[in-house]
């Protein structure tokens, strides 16, 4: 290959893009409207526009990329993770049009993304498992079903999806419904297939993982484990490799799971096979990611093993040079630094990023997407870098760690900064002098057991509308479309008087109106819980929204009858009245 498209945004498109130029082949970037000045378009060789803001009609859109990648003259195009990178069709679609896929084969996505198909893979080559639908469900009420039969908690889990989206725990029979339509909904929204399985739910599990490689010649690598236990939602926040804690028998039957079920598939590229670890010591495999994790530079950190470069070198046909498990050259330890503000929740934050002070020195290491003056756009992930320190031992990459947390600035947009500087010190997470014994986080213990207080940031500055706005010129005989934000068309009608050249959605709630319904978060208004004109109770759920692929309920502030101002699938910003709640 001489040069490859990177089919996705933000930090891990930065990061394929180094990777391109220490492989020494040239690197092509895309982006949303919203991504016009991104970091990632600026590291890449060359950046195309895929002319939209929403992901399905960029990132997921694999007409658009394909016709990139045919008018740049890629030749092999690397999916990142997220968006299509777990997508057989693409994957074949990328091959049909006479390109290297840099992943998996399509088969291989295929068998292994079905999750069930992955069960089954898994039970042939002797991995553990908990109980599961054999296939996926019709409907709520066939998960209602599976709970009655093997009691609560279950599972619901978007069959063709992964990284924590379309999964919704179930810990009652009367939140099943809900539940169940939240996850297809998150399925369609991330992947654009809402069909979903549902398995048992080990309470108080550990995530535990290995991080694999195999070639195309039948050779599979496994690099050791990582612990990805520190979630909240599904989604990881802190992540460290190698798992601590384990006991030798533990993470030998880790290794030989994820070797036996990526030999049996048939295996090709990174790939990364999950499993839940109970504080009975049980193991069950979970699944399989058919892709690059978000958490793969702990990884490299303690094997000294590029794994993007890796992919590379795969994707062109090369053999791994070793096939032993390497023993982990310290610890190393991830955090993931989103655009949330932890003191409401974890709300997401899109805006502007006014200053990005990242720390250095010995053990530290940041991949970043964003730089002072980028902007956060609230229609994809909340994720802006990670912070990646390594240390000799676990105690000295927590030392680091501190140092660095605390080096860290990040302003214009709340951060999850505070949340990672408390954790450093909780004793139930450090396990200081006290091994296993004293470990004792677990896939849900942010939301059951961290107790720690944290601040509510600064209400973030609303973003820029970052719309292009496009017009066809002719420039020098031929036809091209140029494109203008419209932030810059605004700016140069104020200064002649002019009106703004667009605007968001709605109208910004009166503080002073104690009816109105303001959106917590600027995002999509994804549908309404309530009809125009019904009673309301205080605390009812009314509406939900979507912003950077997480869902967030909308509650009633008080009691009455409810208008609605704004449609559903309509966008907001943060404080637009969504309605107003009149009292009787």
């Amino acid at each position: 290959m001489k040069k490859v498209l990177i089919a996705n945004r933000g930090e891990i498109a930065v990061r394929i893009a180094r990777a391109c130029a220490d492989y020494g082949v040239q690197s092509v970037a895309v982006y949303a409207d919203a991504d016009l000045d991104a970091l990632h378009t600026r590291m890449a060789d060359e950046a195309h526009g895929l002319g939209g803001d929403r992901p399905a009609d960029t990132y997921l859109n694999a007409a658009k990329l394909l016709d990139v990648a045919r008018r740049s003259g890629a030749d092999a195009v690397h999916p990142g993770y997220g968006f299509l990178s777990e997508s057989a069709a693409f994957a074949q679609a990328v091959i049909d049009a006479g390109l290297v896929w840099i992943g998996p084969s399509p088969t291989a996505i295929a068998r292994l993304g079905d999750k069930v198909e992955a069960r089954k893979i898994a039970l042939k080559v002797g991995a553990p498992l908990v109980a599961g639908t054999e296939g996926p469900v019709k409907d709520s009420a066939e998960v209602a079903a599976f709970a009655e039969a093997h009691g609560l908690p279950i599972i619901i889990k978007a069959a063709f999806g992964g990284g924590g989206r379309g999964m919704k725990i179930a810990w009652r029979m009367d939140e099943v419904e809900d539940l169940y339509a939240s996850a297809v909904r998150e399925a369609v929204t991330a992947f654009g297939r809402g069909e979903c399985f549902v398995e048992q739910f080990l309470d108080k599990p550990r995530h535990i993982e290995a991080q694999v490689l195999a070639d195309q010649h039948g050779n599979v690598r496994v690099l050791g484990t990582r612990d990805c236990s520190l979630q909240r939602r599904n989604q990881k926040l802190v992540e460290e490799a190698p798992a601590p804690f384990l006991t030798d028998a533990q993470r030998e039957r880790i290794h030989q799971a994820a070797q036996g079920i990526c030999a049996e598939a048939g295996y090709s590229s990174a790939g990364t096979v999950e499993f839940l670890l109970s504080g009975s010591g049980a193991l069950s495999f979970l699944e399989v990611n058919t892709r690059l994790q978000v958490e793969h530079p702990v990884t490299e950190q303690t094997t000294g093993i590029d794994l993007v470069v890796e992919q590379l070198r795969i994707a062109d046909g090369h053999r791994l040079e070793r096939t032993d498990v390497p023993a982990p050259l310290g610890h190393a330890i991830e955090f993931r630094i989103n655009a949330e503000d932890v003191g409401r929740g974890f709300l997401p934050t899109p805006g502007a990023v006014l200053r990005f002070d990242a720390p250095s020195g010995p053990g530290v290491r940041v991949d970043a997407g964003v730089a002072a003056g980028s902007q956060v756009p609230g229609t994809f992930d909340s994720l802006m870098a990670k912070l990646i320190v390594t240390g000799a031992t676990r105690e000295q990459a927590l030392a680091r760690a501190r140092r660095a947390l605390a080096e860290f600035r990040i302003e214009g947009v709340a951060s999850v900064l505070p949340f990672h500087r408390a954790v450093v010190d909780q004793a139930e997470f450090t396990a200081a002098g006290q091994g296993a014994d004293g470990f004792k986080v677990h896939t849900r213990w942010i939301e059951t057991e961290f107790a720690a207080d944290l601040a509510a940031a600064a209400r973030a500055e609303p973003a820029p509308d970052a719309t292009l706005l496009r017009t066809a010129v002719e420039i020098d005989g031929r036809r091209v479309t140029l494109g203008l934000p419209a932030a810059l068309l605004q700016g140069l009608q104020a200064l002649s008087g002019g009106a703004s050249a667009a605007s968001v959605a709605g109208s910004p709630a009166a503080e002073a109106d104690p009816a109105a319904v303001p959106a917590p978060i600027a995002g999509t208004l994804q549908s309404w819980k309530v009809a125009d004109g019904d009673m309301v109770a205080e605390g009812d759920v009314i509406a939900v929204m979507e912003a950077m692929k997480m869902e967030m309920q909308v509650t009633a502030h008080r009691a009455g009858r409810i208008a609605l101002r704004a449609a559903a699938g309509s966008y907001h910003a943060a404080g637009t009245a969504l309605a107003a709640i009149e009292r009787p």
